[in-house]
């Protein structure tokens, strides 16, 4: 966590690339189409070029790459990951050469403090599955699984507990990979510690969830070094970082005595991700982490375009944070003159 000489951190970004909506993230045909996780890969060793292409190391795949491969009622895809293993054998081999950091965020349906067991077992299917494909990857321990711990079902302490008594019982590949999140509604930084004290669970330090809930006031740097951390001697920790929405917003909806659809301005809801990180919220974040080591997976809702608007921002307005994730210092060009990526050509087209 604290090396004294760390490798550039990295920047990276979940599944869709908007820079060219072209590139697919996987293979998103329905069941009678016959989709498949080799379809996948093959779309996805595009999308590894273009992320060779803009210099970004760290990339979350989509966590249905291997379409209805735990569905219930349709073991014929339950086979998927086993028929596949050349083909992720040689996806993850590129990965490693391309040095590009790969990880999962299973679905908010992954639940394993459910007080259903039915819920839980499915939750623990879809794990092992992504746990299986990354081992078959040969993608080294810095590759994980990221979740959530939940519900609360009316009692926090209950479910923080039941969390627990699930982890004793997952299958060994999803206890090597799972790592946990605090969220924004639920259970916070101090929860998921709580919860890490009893397992042993590495843990993911998320900036807006802070931010949205921190019932217990805990110092944000102190409660980022704790979380840090948990991680593995020689694994990288990597950290979740967006900005809130902040513009007002048309809400439409139908009033009840017209019956017509009626649109009002509502003010932002800071729980929701921007568009684009904003470089100076970066910025003091990363200046009260300073000394720390770890990789940053941006979460706004544009995606790669937010990651290459902030490598241009950070020279300019943060040079010491930019040299934190090796980008060049820039010589105060205004924005107006600069394309959207300072690794763009003088067209503008990455």
């Amino acid at each position: 966590m604290n090396d004294p000489t760390p490798a550039p951190a990295r920047f990276g970004f979940p599944v869709k690339l908007l820079s060219d909506p072209a590139l697919k993230s996987g293979d998103t045909r329905r069941a009678a189409n016959e989709p498949h996780l080799k379809v996948s890969l093959e779309l996805l060793d595009a999308v590894l070029d273009q992320l060779d292409r803009l210099d970004i190391r760290m990339y979350r795949l989509a966590s249905d790459i291997a379409p209805y491969v735990t569905h219930p009622d349709m073991p014929q895809f339950h086979g998927m990951v086993s028929e596949s293993r050349a083909e992720l054998a040689a996806f993850g081999a590129k990965a490693r050469r391309l040095d590009i950091r790969l990880s999962f965020h299973p679905s908010q349906f992954i639940v394993l403090n459910s007080p259903d067991a039915a819920l839980v077992a499915r939750s623990t299917a879809d794990l092992l599955s992504q746990a299986e494909m990354l081992d078959a990857m040969e993608q080294p321990p810095e590759a994980v699984m990221v979740i959530h711990v939940g519900g609360t079902y009316g009692d926090v302490a209950a479910s923080r507990a039941r969390w627990v008594e699930t982890y004793a019982t997952l299958p060994e590949p999803v206890r090597r990979r799972l790592v946990l999140e605090h969220d924004d509604l639920r259970f916070s930084a101090a929860d998921v510690l709580w919860i890490h004290e009893r397992t042993g669970v590495p843990l993911i330090f998320d900036h807006q969830h802070f931010w949205c809930l921190n019932p217990e006031r805990a110092d944000m740097r102190e409660t980022l070094k704790a979380i840090l951390a948990t991680w593995p001697s020689g694994v990288r920790p990597k950290v979740h970082f967006s900005s809130p929405r902040t513009e007002m917003r048309e809400q439409v909806r139908v009033d009840r005595v017209t019956k017509k659809k009626v649109t009002s301005l509502v003010p932002p809801v800071f729980t929701g991700h921007a568009d684009f990180c904003n470089p100076f919220e970066f910025a003091t974040f990363m200046r009260t982490a300073e000394g720390l080591t770890f990789d940053v997976m941006l979460e706004a809702k544009s995606k790669d375009l937010a990651l290459m608007r902030l490598r241009q921002d950070l020279p300019r307005y943060a040079p010491d944070v930019a040299a934190r994730f090796g980008l060049p210092i820039g010589d105060g060009t205004r924005d107006a003159d600069l394309p959207l990526d300072p690794r763009e050509d003088d067209a503008g087209t990455p």
